[in-house]
C-alpha cells in the first residue's frame, strides 16, 4: 500500500506541475484547477491560473464564495482534472507502475474526505479513490 503522497509517491500528489485545461482555461497543476472550479469569478480562475503556488491557491480559496451546488459537482471536478494529469507522461506510467497497490492519501491536516487522516486512520480517501479508478480504466 502507498500510505501518502510524499517522497518517492510525490507525483501522486494533485500539487505536482502538470498542464491541465478546465473550461477552455490552463492551469500548472490539478490544485489549481480544481480551485478555480470553486468559483465563477473570471479574477479568481485567472489568480488560479497565474499564482505560481498550488499552496497558496488553496489557501486563498477559503475566503470565496463557493458556485453554487459545489458539494455535489467536487468529484466529478476532481475527476476530471485527474484524468487529465494520468493520461500525460510521466504520470501515466508512473500510475501503471503501481499495478494493483492501494493508493492512500494519508495526511496529517486531518483530511477526512478526500483522504485518511494518519493521525486516526480514519477517511473516505475519494482522491486515492478516484486515482485508482483511473488506472483501471487505463489498463
Amino acid at each position: 500500500m502507498i500510505k501518502e503522497f510524499q517522497g518517492n509517491f510525490r507525483w501522486l500528489s494533485n500539487f505536482v506541475s502538470c498542464r491541465i485545461i478546465l473550461h477552455g482555461i490552463e492551469y500548472p497543476s490539478v490544485e489549481h484547477a480544481y480551485m478555480s472550479a470553486k468559483s465563477e469569478d473570471p479574477s479568481w480562475k485567472l489568480f488560479c491560473a497565474t499564482v505560481v503556488s498550488p499552496g497558496d491557491v488553496k489557501r486563498a480559496s477559503k475566503k470565496i464564495c463557493l458556485v453554487a451546488g459545489w458539494e455535489s459537482k467536487k468529484v466529478s471536478i476532481m475527476r476530471e482534472c485527474l484524468r487529465q494529469k494520468y493520461s500525460q507522461e510521466p504520470y501515466r506510467s508512473k500510475l501503471l507502475a503501481t499495478g494493483e497497490e492501494e493508493l492512500q492519501e494519508g495526511n496529517m491536516w486531518n483530511d477526512t474526505f478526500w483522504g485518511v487522516s494518519l493521525r486516526t486512520g480514519k477517511g473516505q480517501n475519494i482522491l486515492g479513490k478516484l486515482i485508482m479508478e483511473i488506472r483501471e480504466e487505463l489498463i
